[in-house]
C-alpha cells in the first residue's frame, strides 16, 4: 500500500504532455497541494495577462508596442491580417533564399555555392541563432555558421583566421536599429576583412533589420544582396523565431519548418489553463515555490546533453532581462530577478555538484533529460551498458543526491533532440518567463537596464575623445589628475587612469 501510494502522489506531481513528447517532475521541488491551491488564483490571472497579450494589447508600455512572438509560429492568431501576412511572406522568402543560396542562385566569387555563413550580431540577436545553430548542427549542413557576437578586436581576428577564404562566405548582419555598436563594429570589421582581401562586401551580405534602419538604409543604398525584417513588436530575446532566427537556421541548412512547429505545438499546450496539465505554468509555479517569488535563489541548468550546452546562455538573456527589475507594474520598488547558471551533465558532477550537494543553499536545479541517445547503433562500453546508459545513471543519481541533501529540483525530459524538440524547449521557457512575470507582478517584456548600460559607455566614449583631444596638445607625461582636471571632468579621474591604462597599450 505505501509503494502504491508512493506511486500515485509521484503520477500527481509528473506533468506529461504526450503531443509534445515532454515530461516535466516537480517531485523533488518539496511542493505541497497547499501551496498550488494558493497560488491557483494568481495563475489564473496570469492565464487572463497572457490571453491579452497573445490577442495584441500593448505589453511593452516604455515603447508603445505589442509583444507577439507567439504569433511567429502561428500567424492566424496575429491580431491584423496585415501582421499575419507579414510572417507568412517572410517564412516563405527566408525559405526561397535559403534555396537559391544553396543551389548557387545567387553563388559565391567563386562560381560556387557559398558554403560557410558569418553571423554578426549581439544578445538575441545572437545567442539565440548561437544556441539552434549549435544544437541542431552536423556535418552535413548547407553551410558552416561562425558568429561574431562581441566588440572585442582579437575575438573577430580570430573568427576570420577560422573562416579562412572569405570569397565563399555569406555574411548576415542583425541589428533591429542598425545602431547597435557591437554589431556595427563587427560589421566595419567584416568590411575591412573583405577589402583586404580584394572583395566587395555589399555582394556577399544580407540584412536583418528593422524598416527603415540605419542598417536598412545602408543595404539598398549599397546593394546587398537581400533584407529581411524584424519588428517592433518582437523583442530580442523572444526573436529566435523570427527572421533572426530562421535566416541563418535556413541557410546552415536546418529544419525551421520543424523548429517552429515545435513551438507552436507547444504554445497550444501552454495555452491551457488547467494548471496541473500545463508544463509551463507548473515550472513558473515551481520558480515561484523556490525563490519565495523574489529570486531569492539560483535556477541552475543541467542538461545532460552535449547538443545543449548552449541552453543555459540563451537562457540567461531571456530569464535574467525579462525578470531582473528594478520597480514592479505598480512602481513599487522590489529589485526582481532570476540568476541563471548552468554547463551540462555530467562535466558538471566534475566541476561544481560538489558545492551544490554540500555548500550553500541558494539555488534549485533543473535538469534536461533526452531519451533518444544517438541515431546509430549502441555501443556497449561494458556488459550490457551503453555511454548512455552511463550519462543516464549521472543524471539520476545526481538528481537523487541532491534530493537527499534537501536540495529541490526539476526534471524536462524530452523524447529525442531534433528541430521540432529545440522548438518546444524555447517556446516552453518563453511561456514560463511571461506567467512567472505575472506572478511577481513585473513587465517582462522590457528592459530599461539595458539602455542604461548604453547611454553609460556612450559617456565613457566621449570622455575617451576628450582624453585624446588633450593628450595630443601635450608634448610631455601628465598624470591622470592632471589630464581629468584639464578635461573638465576631475570627478571622472578612476576612469580617465583606467582609459591612459588602455591607450598605453594600444
Amino acid at each position: 500500500m505505501d509503494t502504491l501510494s508512493s506511486w500515485n502522489r509521484y503520477q500527481q506531481l509528473l506533468c506529461h504532455a504526450p503531443s509534445l513528447g515532454l515530461w516535466l517532475d516537480i517531485s523533488r521541488m518539496g511542493c505541497d497541494e497547499a501551496f498550488l491551491h494558493q497560488m491557483e488564483p494568481a495563475m489564473q490571472q496570469a492565464f487572463t495577462e497572457m490571453r491579452e497579450l497573445e490577442a495584441g494589447t500593448i505589453a511593452n508600455h516604455d515603447e508603445n508596442r505589442m509583444v507577439g512572438h507567439y504569433w511567429l509560429r502561428d500567424a492566424g492568431r496575429a491580431p491584423s491580417a496585415e501582421i499575419n501576412q507579414q510572417i507568412t511572406q517572410t517564412i516563405t522568402r527566408i525559405t526561397h533564399f535559403a534555396a537559391t543560396i544553396h543551389t548557387g542562385g545567387i553563388p559565391s566569387p567563386t562560381g560556387r555555392p557559398f558554403a560557410k555563413l558569418l553571423v554578426i550580431g549581439i544578445g538575441g540577436s545572437a545567442l539565440g541563432p548561437q544556441f539552434v545553430a549549435d544544437a541542431l548542427g552536423s556535418a552535413t549542413d548547407k553551410m558552416t555558421p561562425f558568429f561574431l557576437d562581441n566588440t572585442d578586436p582579437d575575438g573577430m581576428d580570430r573568427v576570420f583566421s577560422q573562416i579562412g577564404d572569405l570569397r565563399d562566405c555569406l555574411v548576415l548582419v542583425i541589428s533591429k536599429s542598425g545602431t547597435t555598436k557591437e554589431t556595427r563594429n563587427g560589421m566595419l570589421e567584416a568590411r575591412a576583412a573583405w577589402q583586404r582581401a580584394g572583395l566587395d562586401f555589399s555582394r556577399q551580405a544580407v540584412a536583418v533589420t528593422g524598416e527603415g534602419s540605419e542598417l536598412d538604409r545602408l543595404a539598398v543604398a549599397e546593394g546587398w544582396l537581400d533584407r529581411f525584417p524584424m519588428w517592433d513588436w518582437v523583442g530580442g530575446r523572444t526573436s529566435v523565431t523570427s527572421s533572426v532566427g530562421l535566416v541563418p537556421a535556413a541557410l546552415q541548412g536546418l529544419d525551421i519548418a520543424g523548429l517552429l512547429d515545435g513551438a507552436r505545438l507547444c504554445d497550444q499546450v501552454t495555452r491551457g489553463t488547467e494548471t496541473r496539465s500545463n508544463p509551463a505554468a507548473l515550472m513558473a509555479l515551481m520558480w515561484h515555490h523556490a525563490t519565495d517569488g523574489h529570486g531569492v535563489k539560483d535556477l541552475v541548468i543541467l542538461p545532460y546533453k552535449d547538443r545543449l550546452l548552449l541552453f543555459s546562455r540563451y537562457l540567461q538573456q531571456l530569464i535574467m532581462e525579462s525578470l531582473g527589475k528594478q520597480f514592479d507594474r505598480t512602481g513599487r520598488q522590489v529589485h526582481q530577478g532570476l540568476t541563471v547558471y548552468g554547463n551540462k551533465g555530467s562535466t558538471d558532477q566534475h566541476a561544481y555538484v560538489q558545492q551544490l550537494r554540500e555548500g550553500v543553499a541558494n539555488f534549485f536545479v533543473t535538469f534536461v533529460e533526452v531519451l533518444q541517445d544517438r541515431a546509430g547503433e549502441r555501443l556497449e562500453v561494458e556488459p550490457g551498458v551503453t555511454s548512455g546508459d552511463f550519462l543516464f545513471g549521472f543524471l539520476y543519481g545526481t538528481r537523487q543526491a541532491l534530493a537527499e541533501q534537501g536540495r529541490p529540483s526539476l526534471t524536462i525530459t524530452v523524447e529525442r533532440l531534433n528541430a521540432r524538440t529545440v522548438g518546444i524547449l524555447i517556446a516552453l521557457f518563453e511561456r514560463t518567463v511571461g506567467l512567472y512575470a505575472s506572478l511577481i507582478n513585473v513587465n517582462a517584456y522590457h528592459q530599461p537596464g539595458v539602455e542604461a548600460g548604453k547611454k553609460a559607455a556612450g559617456a565613457i566614449l566621449a570622455l575617451h575623445g576628450r582624453v585624446r583631444e588633450f593628450l595630443a596638445t601635450q608634448p610631455g607625461m601628465v598624470s591622470p589628475e592632471e589630464v581629468a582636471a584639464a578635461i573638465g571632468a576631475p570627478q571622472q579621474v578612476e576612469t580617465v587612469y583606467a582609459l591612459l591604462r588602455r591607450m598605453t597599450y594600444n
